[in-house]
C-alpha cells in the first residue's frame, strides 16, 4: 500500500489487503490457509472499481469521452455505477446508471450523492427484454447526444483490470509473505474463489494467476441458484430462472467477458447458506461484508469438502484466496442484514434479560446487609 500522498480518489483504488480467515478455518478443521482479499476497502468500495478505473482510462485514451460533453450510460447491478460515478465526479462527465429494482436503496442512494442519475428498471425483465436494464441503457445511449455505454459485459478493460491489478497483488502478498515453523505457505496461490457475475473479475483472476504465477492453480467459480452462468449447464437446470436475492452475482444470459474455459470447477449456491456465511465473515473475524462474499465463502467452504478439494483443505501451507467483493454499506436496509443484525443476538442476550428482569438491589441495601456481615 501507498503511504504517499495520491492526486485523487482513483489512487486508492485497488491496492486492498489479503487477511487471514484463521477462526473459520478452525471452525471448519482446515489445515490449509483461508484467505480473503478484502475489496470492500478499495476507494468506491468495491471490486468493481477497478474495472470502471479501466474502462474510463482506457476510453480516455482512445478518444471516445469529451469531458464536460460525454455522458457515460451504464447498465449494472451498482457497484460498478458506484466506481463510474465516482471516475466522472472527478473527470468530468455526466452519468447515467440504469439497475434493476431489486438492487439495494444504498446503491441509488450513494449514486446520486455521486452527482449520478438513477434509473430503474423491472428485475423480472429478460436481459434482452427493451424494459430491461440493458435495454433501458442502449435506448438512452441512442437518444442523448454524447452518450457511451462503455458496456463492462463486453469490455475487454473489465477482465484485463483483474489480470493486470487484483491477480497480481494477490500474487505479491503470497510469495511476500514468508513461509515459517508457525505459518506455513507453499508460497503459491493453490486456489482462488470468487463469485461470477460480468465473470470478468474470475476470468482476469485466472489468466493472471496461470499465465504468471501458479498453472497448477484451481480456479472455483460460485454461481447462484437461478443464474445460468455455471457449467456443465445440468448445474443450472433446477432452479433455472429462480430469483435469488443475493446481489452482483450471476446472470439470465452469459457475458462475452467470461471466459468459462478459464474456470475449472463451479459451484451453485443459495441465499440462506450465503448470509450465514456472511455472518461468520463479520462475527468470527470482524469483516464487514455483502452478500456475495458470504457466496463466496460458503462456496470455498463446500469445495474445500469435496473429493477435489479434500487434498487442500488437509495439507498445511496451501493457499486459498476468496475474493471478498463488497461490504455491508451497501445492503444495510435489506430484511436479510436486519434479520441477521437486529433479530439474532449474541450469547450474552439471555445473561442481559435475566438481569435486567431482577429488581436492583439498593447501593445502600447491600452495603448494610456487607456491614452487618
Amino acid at each position: 500500500m501507498s503511504y504517499q500522498i495520491i492526486d485523487n480518489a482513483l489512487g486508492g483504488v485497488g491496492h486492498t489487503p489479503l487477511i487471514r480467515l484463521d477462526k473459520i478455518a478452525r471452525e471448519n478443521d482446515l489445515k490449509c490457509n483461508l484467505l480473503g482479499k478484502v475489496e470492500f476497502l478499495s476507494t468506491g468500495g468495491s471490486v468493481k472499481d477497478r474495472i470502471a478505473k479501466a474502462m474510463i482510462e482506457a476510453a480516455e485514451k482512445e478518444g471516445k469521452l469529451i469531458p464536460g460533453k460525454s455522458v457515460v450510460i451504464e447498465p449494472t447491478s451498482g457497484n460498478t455505477g458506484i466506481g463510474l460515478a465516482m471516475a466522472c465526479a472527478i473527470k468530468g462527465y455526466s452519468v447515467i446508471i440504469t439497475m434493476p429494482n431489486k438492487m439495494s436503496l444504498e446503491k441509488e442512494a450513494l449514486l446520486r450523492a455521486l452527482g449520478a442519475e438513477v434509473v430503474r428498471t423491472p428485475t423480472e425483465a429478460a436481459w434482452d427484454s427493451p424494459e430491461s436494464h440493458i435495454g433501458v441503457a442502449q435506448r438512452l445511449q441512442r437518444e442523448i447526444p454524447k452518450g457511451i455505454i462503455l458496456d463492462q459485459y463486453r469490455n475487454v478493460n473489465n477482465p484485463l483490470a483483474h489480470e493486470y491489478t487484483t491477480g497480481p497483488e494477490i500474487i505479491e502478498a503470497v510469495i511476500s509473505t514468508p513461509s515459517t515453523p508457525d505459518r506455513i505457505s507453499s508460497m503459491k496461490v493453490d486456489a482462488i474463489v470468487a463469485g461470477a457475475g460480468t465473470g470478468g473479475t474470475i476470468t482476469g483472476l485466472s489468466r493472471a494467476i496461470k499465465k504468471a504465477h501458479n498453472p497448477n492453480c484451481i480456479v472455483i467459480g460460485v454461481d447462484p441458484k437461478g443464474s445460468i452462468l455455471a457449467v456443465p449447464e445440468n448445474l443450472n437446470r433446477s432452479d433455472n430462472g429462480g430469483q435469488y436475492i443475493v446481489e452482483g452475482i450471476g446472470y439470465d444470459f452469459v457475458p462475452d467477458v467470461l471466459n468459462r474455459n478459464d474456470v475449472d470447477t463451479w459451484l451453485k449456491t443459495d441465499d440462506d447458506e450465503s448470509f450465514a456465511a456472511v455472518q461468520k465473515l463479520m462475527r468470527n473475524e470482524g469483516l464487514l461484508v455483502g452478500g456475495s462474499s458470504g457466496s463466496a465463502l460458503s462456496g470455498a467452504l463446500r469445495w474445500l469438502k469435496s473429493d477435489q478439494g479434500r487434498k487442500i483443505a488437509n495439507t498445511p501451507g496451501q493457499n486459498i484466496v476468496v475474493i471478498l467483493p463488497d461490504g455491508i454499506r451497501n445492503y444495510m436496509s435489506k430484511p436479510w442484514f436486519l434479520k441477521l443484525a437486529m433479530e439474532e443476538g449474541s450469547p450474552l442476550a439471555g445473561t442481559i434479560a435475566q438481569i435486567l428482569q431482577k429488581p436492583e438491589v439498593p447501593k445502600d441495601a447491600s452495603a448494610k446487609t456487607t456491614s452487618a456481615s
